[in-house]
């Protein structure tokens, strides 16, 4: 019997001596080295000793061994005799052991205890723990080993237990693990393999009302299905190449496969396909026919560019996405869609320490009288000087606010401060025309703070008229108002202050419901004025379809039956201001006369009519 694998032996890193005069514990039947004395009164105990014990001189040679010792390995002990001990027991296979080992032989350590497993000649294998000790005398060694097999086996069950899941007996969160950092060590792939991994993490959509309406029972017969037409995916997936991908239950109806050495994504991506196909098959348990589908988040990266925890988040990111997108499907990570949603994170863990920075500034927007291209008034758009991403529009962080609340903070320092900034202009202007400043207010401001109050105390602060204030709520807000945000709008428009629809054309369009609200103006949307593009004098101009302008003329000459005035929105060209001004539009506001600009270039403005300017 021998170790597992061979290694030098120890005689050749020692140097080689006499060999010692005594040999009291040569076996019986076999003739001394020299001489034989009186055996000393334990060797009675070395010779019966259950106990596998050999006794090692200074060159490392068996020189005396009990039957304990030759029965472990096969062998009559009196073969044993002369052998090298270490190749015995496969000592120098281990860099560590080795060197204890040989630092015993030269007399400098009193201690060695290992474990080896050997092989018997009858082809089983036997773990032994290994303790090596000095003997005292003529730096010779005891070494001896005890059988831990069934120790080790015991050891093996309860692992097994404690790395596999018991409903599904698939390998668990902690051994999926396991198996993914060491299939990310360079060493794994280094000589051999692609060098990349797959990854394909998902959860059952529909598991919890099955679990709700049919039980828990039922809900762990379900897993245990699930899991097996996952391992037939995997193993099918896994035909003809080095390895099946590994299948484990990371946890309720989360589970995860692993594709070691990924030969790209489209491999990843015929697995995903493949498990979705096999788990949306009903399934018959014990009498219940229940149906099931999955989501699927796959990532496929190279190993050296990717971490446990990295690749975890994108495949976490990934299966979000995948129910985001409608349940039911695979979807793979996407890089781009995965930076902006970590900028949307950064935007909104600092939006509401940004407001009390000051991060905010406003810029304004012109709104034209159609008539006389004189500048009526503007509208306030707020933009965010992030310290990292630049400037930002409101349509990167606008819908944020709105979901944290912080809207409330920010609508009350726009308000104030576009309120401060337009009775700031009638000053330094005393001669010109004061112009009107439009905010936008989101549905939130009115709900969640007193907005009536904030406006009143806001123009009584800044000394601005109610009628020189103008709110922008949006159409899907304003129709079907009621309660608390009807009772807002009424006593907003009862203090003057103007009340118009953003955005109009895009909802509801109820023009007879506007008959019964407070709103004093209506902006169309961009989109029914882009449709006046047409350019009479250009050439090879496409003339444009009449039907636009009816629509949008019937709309204003209905507004204007109920009292309200309309403003165009994105208006671009002479064109489209000539029609619109044709078919009654009362103000515009859009690239034609201006982009968004500072407050300075708005007094520049106020003095000659902005078409003209251009």
């Amino acid at each position: 019997m021998s170790g597992t694998s061979e290694g030098p032996a120890p005689a050749a890193d020692l140097d080689r001596g006499a060999v010692t005069e005594s040999n009291n514990y040569a076996s019986p039947g076999t003739e001394p080295l020299t001489t034989r004395t009186e055996p000393p009164a334990y060797h009675s105990v070395f010779t019966a000793a259950p106990l596998a014990m050999a006794v090692v001189d200074r060159e490392g040679l068996v020189v005396g061994a009990n039957d304990g010792f030759g029965a472990l390995f096969g062998s009559p002990t009196g073969e044993l005799t002369g052998r090298i001990a270490a190749d015995l027991v496969d000592l120098a296979s281990d860099a560590r052991n080795w060197h204890a080992y040989c630092e015993m032989l030269r007399g400098r350590e009193a201690l060695l205890r290992c474990t080896r497993r050997l092989k018997h000649p009858d082809g089983q294998s036997v773990w032994v723990q290994v303790t090596v000790t000095p003997l005292g005398q003529d730096g010779c060694l005891l070494m001896s080993l005890s059988d831990i097999s069934a120790h080790r086996e015991l050891q093996g069950r309860l692992r097994h237990l404690e790395m596999h899941d018991p409903v599904t007996r698939l390998p668990n969160r902690t051994l999926f693990f396991e198996r993914l950092t060491a299939a990310l060590e360079a060493e794994s792939y280094a000589e051999s393999g692609t060098g990349r991994i797959g990854l394909c993490y998902l959860d059952l959509d529909g598991f919890k009302a099955v679990n709700d309406t049919l039980g828990h029972r039922v809900g762990d017969r379900l897993l245990a299905a699930v899991a097996e037409r996952l391992t037939r995916c995997a193993d099918e997936a896994g035909y003809a190449r080095a390895s099946a991908p590994l299948v484990a239950r990371l946890g309720g109806d989360e589970f995860a496969l692993l594709v070691e050495d990924s030969t790209g994504t489209e491999q990843v991506a015929d697995l995903a396909e493949s498990v979705l196909t096999a788990v949306q098959a009903p399934f018959d348990l014990a009498g219940q026919r229940v149906s099931v589908s999955a989501s699927i988040g796959v990532v496929e990266r190279r190993a050296t560019d990717t971490t446990p925890t990295a690749l975890m988040q994108a495949a976490d990111t990934t299966l979000y996405w995948a129910k985001a997108d409608g349940k039911a499907r695979w979807t793979l990570f996407d890089p781009e869609r995965n930076a902006h949603r970590m900028t949307r994170q950064a935007l909104a863990s600092t939006l509401r320490p940004a407001i009390e920075r000051g991060e905010f500034v406003l810029e304004y927007q012109p709104l034209v009288g159609m008539e006389d291209g004189r500048l009526r008034g503007v509208e306030a758009l707020v933009r965010w000087n992030h310290p990292q991403f630049g400037v930002l529009t409101p349509n990167r962080f606008i819908g944020l606010a709105e979901e944290d609340g912080s809207i409330v903070q920010l609508g009350r320092w726009v308000l104030r401060t576009a309120c401060r900034q337009a009775r700031q202009w009638q000053l330094d202007h005393p001669d010109e025309p004061p112009l009107f400043v439009s905010v936008n207010v989101a549905v939130r401001q009115v709900w969640d703070s007193d907005l009536v109050a904030d406006v009143a105390e806001t123009l009584a602060e800044t000394g601005l008229a109610p009628h020189l204030l103008q709110l922008e709520l949006t159409e899907s807000a304003v129709m079907g108002s009621a309660g608390r945000p009807l009772q807002a709008l009424q006593a907003l428009s009862g203090m003057g202050v103007g009340i118009a629809i953003d955005d109009f054309g895009t909802g509801y369009s109820n023009l007879a419901y506007l008959s019964r609200l407070p709103v004093s103006v209506l902006k169309l949307d961009g989109s029914f004025v882009r449709g006046f593009q047409y350019e009479g004098d250009k050439e090879g101009a496409v003339a444009p379809n009449p039907a636009d302008e009816v629509v949008v003329e019937a709309m204003i000459q209905l507004a204007h039956r109920l009292g309200l005035t309309v403003t165009a929105e994105c208006v671009e060209t002479s064109a489209q201001a000539t029609r619109l001004r044709r078919i009654g539009c009362d103000t515009g506001q859009g690239w034609l006369y201006s982009r968004p600009v500072s407050p300075t270039r708005i007094a520049e403005l106020l003095s000659a009519p902005l078409e003209a300017r251009r």
